[in-house]
């Protein structure tokens, strides 16, 4: 629970000590008048300077108290409209978002952790309780794992409707647990509790993120204007996108300003914040898991048009698709306005399915081991986010070696190296000026328990992230690659080492729910190992984004240590069939069941077959993401429930063996 303490209203700032001695001093001098009506004049005077004076240092102090308090402060950016509806007895899930105007970078788990309580009054025992609070008093906690200063966070907060059909108001309010009411953290929600009449519209568009149910607006018509803001889109590089599944798109839109508002920051944001797994779409260049791009250049003002270019991938389903996006300017999301892409998928079933294996694949039964596989991810595009260069230094010793495996340099721990590939060359700076090489670079320490950090690369400056996660276990490789015609930065690492720093789950979720994701995770891993082909042409297995599983390195693993205990307790166990390595997609959350495979990519997988998923059902959850293999959510509440990872991976992949290939 929050600090029940109050602000000291006894203690004086130096200020209001300085005016009380100023003001005795000036009756003091009124004493010494002898003439009463010079004295008359003057005590009014004095007595409105005193209002003046003392009223104004202590409001103030009273509103600086207010206006933060430990550190926290919140800002409302968006909340469901007023008057919602729900039917009687129905579970909905709303999203309201804060930015964090404190100095205090919040988090959703340990000391202070952010959550949302009842309030109007404090802890009141409120009527739309769902199965997913902790108590009839706290609602929902910070859905991302930390949100720094000036950063957006994102509460999902779920309501069961009460039988009775009626207009309620709910009033919540942001906490910091056992620290403090969030000043600006109170909301009010105005819920409508109503039979469904038959005449509400359906989901109509969906994407990357599932159906929704707001109207799509054509080119050339602006949507409503809420203060200030309103827009359309007037032109784009293509009305219909045909693309293979997965394919990665450039699109370039258009948008007019038709508010009264200038723009100067403008961002193409995805509809809802969620966990990077949730949106198929995200493409290796988009700048977070929530943002495609963010265009700060000039100012747009009203009548004016803005062009944004970003690239998604292409949904993996086969079919007719409808990608929405929605946009921000200035950190406020433009009511009503979405950008909405119809995409063509001319293909099915990823080609993945069918590669030959090019790595021996051994005999998976009990007690038959091999060396653990060393992966190869790929996790940053050496860009304009890092000025086309990387700075590496290391906590050990370590050597610079180029791709023959000649050494270069031999590198003292805390010592920093630049380097860069420009025409066919790759050019590096160890202290001895610029080297050059045709040969790739490869960074190697000299011992197992080594972290290279990238100097230049934060993603709290570039992305708006809440920390830098620029710190990488083993080895670093800069590599350039014709197909694409990029350079990337590859991290090479043991499988377990590359799970410590998955960023799939944290902290928060049940041991089990890990544990069943770290295998899953695990299998997907050795099954894009054992195959190498899926990143062939750029020379890794998999990348560090979504659209493989998300990976943020050596700090995500110390700020979830139980990521890394999970990964122990798992260690070497994937998920097999026939004595082979299954594929085991996953995703966030089902609409009341999975799918199989046939049923979204065709052909037959015969361990992947749709089941039912009873507690998102309960929930009113709609699909995020392609619906094939495990449900995150549901597995979620099947570990709160009591069913241990095996029984969890068991359930969604049939018919399959959980064996240990390494130790």
């Amino acid at each position: 629970m929050p600090d029940q303490s109050r602000p000291g209203i006894g203690i004086l700032t130096e200020a209001q000590k300085n005016a009380i001695v100023f003001i005795q001093n000036m009756f003091m001098t009124l004493a010494k008048d002898t003439y009463a009506s010079n004295v008359r004049a003057s005590i009014k005077t004095i007595v409105f300077i005193c209002v003046l004076l003392l009223g104004g240092l202590f409001l103030s102090t009273s509103n600086a108290q207010a206006a933060s308090k430990k550190g926290f402060e919140a800002f409302l950016i968006s909340a469901p409209k007023t008057g919602f509806t729900i039917a009687p007895g129905e579970e909905k899930q709303v999203m309201i978002s804060f930015q964090n105007r404190g100095e205090k970078t919040w988090v959703n788990s340990g000391a202070g952790f952010v959550s949302v309580y009842t309030y109007g009054p404090k802890y009141r025992a409120s009527s739309f309780k769902a199965s997913d609070w902790v108590d009839f008093t706290q609602a929902a906690v910070l859905k991302e794992t930390s949100v720094a200063s000036k950063a957006v966070g994102n509460i999902f907060l779920t309501l069961k409707a009460p039988k009775s059909e009626g207009t309620y108001k709910e009033t919540f309010n942001l906490a910091a647990e056992n620290v403090a009411w969030i000043p600006g953290g109170e909301f009010t929600l105005t819920i409508k509790v109503e039979k469904a009449t038959g005449n509400r519209e359906q989901g109509t568009v969906s994407s990357g993120q599932g159906a929704t149910t707001e109207k799509k607006l054509s080119d050339g018509q602006a949507s409503p204007e809420t203060d200030g803001l309103s827009a359309m889109v007037l032109v784009r590089s293509a009305k219909t996108v045909m693309a293979k599944a997965g394919e990665a798109i450039k699109y370039k839109v258009g948008v007019k300003n038709t508010g009264t508002a200038s723009w100067i920051k403008r961002e193409v944001v995805v509809p809802e914040i969620s966990i990077a797994t949730d949106n198929e779409t995200r493409n290796a260049s988009w700048v977070s898991a929530t943002q495609l791009v963010i265009n700060e250049k000039g100012t747009v003002k009203p009548g004016g048009l803005d062009f944004l270019e970003f690239s998604f991938n292409a949904p993996s389903t086969k079919g007719t698709h409808t990608v929405r996006y929605r946009m921000s300017v200035d950190n406020e999301v433009i009511p009503d306005f979405y950008i909405d892409i119809p995409v063509e998928v001319t293909t099915g079933a990823p080609a993945i399915k069918d590669e030959p294996v090019s790595v021996e694949e051994g005999d998976v039964e009990l007690g038959n081991f091999i060396d653990e596989p060393v992966l190869r991810i790929g996790v940053l595009i050496v860009d304009q986010e890092t000025d086309w260069q990387i700075e590496v230094a290391c906590d050990k010793d370590w050597k610079l070696v180029d791709g023959d495996g000649a050494i270069l340099g031999e590198i003292k721990k805390g010592d920093m190296v630049r380097a860069f590939y420009q025409k066919q060359k790759y050019y590096f700076n160890r202290g001895n000026g610029i080297e050059e090489t045709q040969k790739y670079l490869r960074f190697v320490p000299d011992s197992t328990d080594a972290v290279f950090k990238v100097e230049n690369f934060d993603r709290r400056r570039t992305r708006g992230a809440a920390y830098a996660f620029n710190q990488f276990r083993d080895t670093l490789e800069l590599r350039y690659n014709a197909e694409n015609d990029r350079t990337w930065l590859i991290n090479e690492l043991p499988v377990e080492e590359y799970l410590y720093g998955l960023g799939e789950t944290s902290n928060a979720s049940h041991q089990e729910f890990k544990k069943a994701l770290i295998t899953v995770a695990r299998t997907y891993a050795m099954y894009h190992f054992e195959r190498a082909t899926k990143h062939a042409d750029e020379y890794f297995h998999m990348n560090s984004y979504a659209d493989d599983q998300v990976y943020f390195g050596y700090q995500y693993e110390t700020i979830h240590p139980l990521i890394k205990q999970a990964v122990e307790d798992t260690r070497g166990v994937t998920v097999n069939y026939n004595g082979s390595t299954a594929l085991t997609p996953y995703f966030s959350r089902s609409d009341g069941r999975t799918r199989a495979w046939s049923e979204v990519w065709g052909g037959d997988v015969a361990w992947l077959k749709g089941v039912p998923a009873p507690d998102d059902k309960k929930k009113g959850y709609k699909l995020w993401g392609h619906g094939v293999g495990m449900s995150a959510t549901e597995a979620l509440s099947m570990a709160n429930n009591g069913s241990d990872w095996e029984e969890i991976i068991e359930y969604f992949y049939q018919g399959v063996e959980l064996n240990k290939r390494w130790e």
